[in-house]
């Protein structure tokens, strides 16, 4: 594609995510708007008629699988393959969490024996449906970086997606709608947490995308540049 040597190295890193995302948000659309899944248009039914040794559907399993899968591989990935930018270690926290949030509600929405595993078997939401839900609003705009997301034109769609409808829709059902629906649910604060640090790292990200658009409309960017880069002494010293 006759790319300079620094794109050039980065193209794998992106035609990877732009596969991955396209995919990812594709299913993701399909459960929440093609099938019989509420979620969308009414976030607590996630919690309604949670009980403990729920099994968790195939459709929704898939999607478990397919995130899993990715954080997972993302960790290393962000570590070892990626370029290293400014944000690369939030990143990388952004990765453990994501994959604490996903396994963990997958796994504790299996029925298993209580006896061998103290509280197991209890979720933070109905068959761990929030997953689908959670993913899709944020796989909407991927994060800073990636090729399915220019800061600029997409600076407005990141606010709406990860800064409104994120907790509006996702934490106020985990936060909110979970007691109303199960009083005593299990794991309520540790799950709660690690998606408030979630949407801290939004909110760390949108900033970035804000200092973006501001260099550009004051002139101090002649080409389009990813903020968070390095320049090229910054990476050598690095």
């Amino acid at each position: 594609c006759n790319l300079q040597p620094k794109d050039a190295a980065k193209m794998p890193e992106s035609a990877w995510k732009l596969l991955f995302y396209t995919l990812s948000w594709s299913y993701g659309t399909y459960l929440l708007f093609f099938t019989d899944y509420p979620f969308f248009y009414d976030p607590p039914s996630v919690f309604y008629g949670w009980k403990k040794g729920m099994d968790v559907p195939t459709d929704i399993a898939i999607a478990y699988l397919l995130q899993c899968s990715f954080y997972g591989h993302s960790i290393y990935a962000t570590a070892y393959m990626d370029t290293w930018r400014k944000d690369s270690v939030v990143m990388l926290l952004h990765h453990v969490v994501t994959l604490t949030l996903i396994a963990f509600s997958y796994a504790f929405s299996q029925p298993v024996n209580p006896s061998q595993v103290p509280g197991a078997g209890t979720a933070r939401a109905a068959r761990g449906r929030e997953v689908v839900l959670g993913e899709a609003v944020l796989g909407l705009t991927p994060p800073p970086g990636s090729p399915l997301n220019p800061p600029c034109s997409l600076c407005p769609g990141r606010f709406w997606f990860r800064l409104y409808w994120f907790p509006l829709k996702v934490l106020y059902a985990t936060c909110y709608s979970s007691l109303q629906s199960v009083p005593n649910i299990p794991f309520y604060f540790f799950f709660n947490a690690l998606l408030l640090i979630l949407t801290l790292m939004n909110i760390y990200w949108f900033l970035y995308i804000v200092l973006f658009v501001a260099k550009v409309l004051m002139g101090q960017m002649q080409e389009v540049n990813d903020v968070r880069e390095y320049d090229v002494e910054d990476s050598k010293k690095t």
